[in-house]
């Protein structure tokens, strides 16, 4: 294995001629080189640094000094960059497992406020396995301290290193308390990659609020245990906004909402809960009897049950530290029988939204609740857009529509469907008991998420 260190300080790697990474460089086992990131600059100064778009504190590593070092130096076989940052992900025992059957690793020590984000987006769009990792949540002055951890910690699980390799299986940041927006420097535009324009824009607000919904999205995905203990109070409303795009909501603290398909098992819990909640789609007024009578015959237990195991439906169900908080069904027509049924039940079949025709299925969103506690609180949405997304994903055709209908008199809920994207297309007479609802009709297409 080779390890190939990028660093304004070389002379810092010398360490690693002491104690087994020694002994194993000696052994020909692996091989480390330390290379100036100087040597690639192109002006008498050596810069390597400029000053931040968007304004703020310290300066950022040049995306064209490290393009050019990394491309000299990395070499044929399974290479890995990897970029030491307080923004990136928790190195774990796992993960040096994994670079350990790389031929190369490529280690980026960067220093300032760190290296303009386009370079590890370059790499790993043309195909490099790019790690950026950090050790912890804690600020060094530069990478080289974790670049010497990670030679470490990956030189030690090569074959021949440690005496009994067996016994290597069996071992055991910032106020905001989030990760780092990306950072980015001159020049504007670096191998097909532009500086996002907001940051060029001088609008300082703007600069603010995408660097902080950029701080929010990476951390929930690299370090949600983050997320988890953040203060809800210190929370803005753009800031709730952003999590429960992400999948948050706040309840007691902030709390991850889990969509998932339901199973067999959750047949009788989503059958509580569904018919708990239908009497709150109900018109005003209606009989008592009318409504255990639909219950009874299609809300049930047994009814449930047959739903999750039917192709034709999906039952998807968001739960909250474990608990259920909502549901969703959708019916996916799959005969001519089914076709005849969705067009007698209301199915708005010729209608064509924005424009484009339907091409394929009119799947019927047949029921959508979340339950009292955690309206309004962002469950909805997260719910709503899952299972459009997982809609679009089983649909046939190249532009399926997604349609409901809901009684006139639930202002609410249209209101709450509208904002998802879904649009009035007609009206229906649906049946609860002996008693004939008017409702209204809405549609939308399925894979243009509005959410």
């Amino acid at each position: 294995m080779r390890f190939d260190i990028i660093s304004v300080f070389p002379e810092f790697f010398s360490v690693l001629d002491l104690s087994l990474v020694g002994k194993a460089r000696s052994r020909g086992l692996i091989d480390i080189a330390a290379h100036d990131l100087r040597t690639w600059t192109a002006d008498v100064h050596r810069t390597v640094d400029d000053s931040p778009f968007g304004g703020g504190a310290g300066m950022v590593m040049k995306p064209d000094v490290w393009g050019k070092a990394i491309d000299d130096v990395v070499g044929p076989g399974r290479a890995v960059l990897a970029i030491p940052t307080p923004s990136g992900a928790m190195l774990t025992q796992q993960a040096c497992w994994e670079l350990a059957e790389a031929d190369q690793i490529v280690i980026a020590c960067g220093r300032y406020e760190g290296i303009d984000a386009r370079v590890a987006e370059h790499y790993r769009a043309a195909g490099m396995e790019v790690v950026e990792y950090s050790l912890g949540d804690y600020v060094l002055n530069g990478g080289e301290v974790a670049a010497i951890a990670l030679v470490e910690a990956v030189s030690r699980l090569v074959p021949g290193m440690v005496g009994n390799p067996e016994s290597l299986r069996e071992e055991s940041h910032g106020v905001a308390g989030l990760l780092e927006y990306p950072v980015y420097t001159r020049p504007t535009s670096f191998r097909g990659l532009d500086v996002p324009e907001v940051l060029t824009s001088g609008d300082h607000g703007k600069v603010a609020r995408w660097r902080r919904d950029r701080a929010l999205e990476r951390t929930a995905a690299r370090r949600p245990d983050m997320i988890a203990v953040l203060d809800v109070a210190g929370l803005g409303k753009r800031d709730r906004a952003t999590l429960t795009r992400l999948g948050w909501v706040v309840g007691e603290g902030l709390q991850r909402v889990v969509v998932n398909e339901a199973g067999p098992a959750e047949a009788g819990e989503v059958a509580a809960l569904a018919g708990r909640l239908f009497p709150h789609a109900c018109p005003p007024g209606m009989a008592d009897a009318d409504i255990a009578a639909f219950v009874a015959e299609n809300l049930s237990s047994e009814r449930f049950a047959n739903y999750v195991a039917d192709p034709r439906y999906l039952v998807l169900v968001a739960r909250v530290g474990g608990k259920l908080a909502g549901y969703a069904m959708a019916f996916f027509p799959a005969s001519a029988q089914d076709q005849a049924e969705a067009i007698e039940a209301g199915a708005p079949v010729d209608v064509v939204l924005e424009d484009t025709p339907r091409e394929g299925e009119l799947v019927y969103l047949s029921k959508l609740y979340v339950d009292t506690p955690w309206r309004g609180t962002g469950v909805f949405d997260i719910l709503m857009r899952e299972a459009l997304a997982e809609v679009a994903r089983r649909a046939e055709g190249g532009e399926p529509y997604v349609w409901l209908g809901t009684n006139t008199a639930n202002k609410r809920a249209i209101r709450a469907y509208k904002r998802a994207g879904f649009r009035v297309v007609g009206a229906r007479e649906f049946v609860v008991g002996e008693q004939i609802n008017k409702d209204v009709t809405l549609a939308i297409r399925a894979r243009v998420p509005q959410l």
